[in-house]
């Protein structure tokens, strides 16, 4: 019995050895703020579904900026971003519309479906025009929005040197496909998109086409995680978590092998990057790290991204962090 409690403990010490981050200084440098649809409204995040008009629900501005817009990716990037997260749609003309809601009637004066309105009839659209933060009295931004939906294209020619994560909002493939011919069009612009990520469909399809592309949907981020738990003692990197872009809940990382240092680089000799974001409640919503109580739960010069939705708050703390 005494033979067999030394072996486990043996074992024991050697799995700790293997696996702590103690002695796995962090590199050289700071968390990479990922400005979350760059500077844009806070709102409340209790409650929410997939159908909620976040619009309607902001708190009382403290800046003009609407999400999605060049001026607020601008603001994103002076504030501290390293990269920005936008969402897009392919319109029936051609073009990849930069715009959260699936639908046009919460956000702006124009009704219908985001994917089959031409990127010609969006142009003309008032973005700031369905913002309230006192239940419809007032509506402090609109008016303001007009004109202000981009195309992609539009954002990666303003921002040159500029990093973009590109959210697919629908399940078509053919999204996919465009966006992989439009990058192979434009080498500049394939530099500039670090990865993609949203319907399985099109995140899939562009990664097929575009080598090196980085991307993650919620099937392939749970094999990851799942799969990493199964091998990851052993210091084996699976193959679901290999040159793809790894999101990880910030209340979710201490049961990750090798957390956090360690983790991190396997995972970078894996081709991979890591995205810390704010706690996993269960609800199928993330949050960001949007205050410093979150930013405390994130290791210090944690070798990684950092997604935050309050980046004009947040960006030079995660930067110094």
């Amino acid at each position: 019995m005494k033979k067999i409690a030394a072996l486990l403990a043996l074992a024991a010490v050697a799995l700790w050895a293997g696996n702590t981050s103690l002695f796995h200084a962090p590199r050289a440098g700071h968390p990479l703020p990922l400005a979350h649809r760059g500077v844009h409204q806070a709102y409340a995040v209790r409650d929410l579904d997939a159908d909620t008009c976040t619009a309607a629900r902001i708190r009382p501005p403290v800046h003009g900026y609407m999400e999605n817009t060049l001026a607020s990716m601008r603001a994103a990037f002076e504030a501290g971003a390293r990269t920005v997260e936008l969402d897009v749609h392919l319109t029936p003309d051609g073009k990849f519309a930069v715009f959260h809601d699936w639908t046009l009637d919460c956000r702006t004066n124009g009704h219908g479906v985001t994917q089959d309105t031409p990127m010609t009839v969006l142009r003309t659209l008032d973005v700031g025009h369905g913002y309230t933060a006192d239940g419809a009295r007032t509506w402090p931004l609109r008016g303001r929005g007009v004109g202000q939906m981009p195309t992609l294209d539009e954002v990666l020619d303003a921002f040159p040197g500029g990093r973009f994560l590109v959210n697919f909002k629908s399940r078509r493939e053919e999204e996919g496909r465009a966006l992989a011919e439009m990058l192979a069009a434009h080498p500049a612009w394939r530099e500039a998109v670090i990865g993609v990520y949203g319907g399985a469909e099109p995140t899939r399809a562009s990664i097929a086409r575009v080598p090196g592309l980085r991307g993650y949907d919620r099937a392939s981020t749970l094999s990851c995680l799942l799969r990493y738990e199964l091998q990851g003692w052993s210091g084996i990197v699976p193959d679901a978590c290999r040159n793809t872009l790894v999101i990880v809940p910030v209340n979710y990382g201490w049961p990750l092998w090798g957390w956090p240092y360690r983790f991190a680089a396997r995972l970078r000799a894996a081709g991979s990057e890591v995205i810390v974001m704010g706690p996993y409640s269960g609800g199928g919503f993330n949050s960001g790290i949007d205050t410093p109580a979150d930013l405390a739960r994130v290791p210090a010069r944690f070798p990684g991204h950092v997604w935050t939705n309050r980046i004009e708050t947040m960006g030079d703390l995660i930067r110094a962090h």
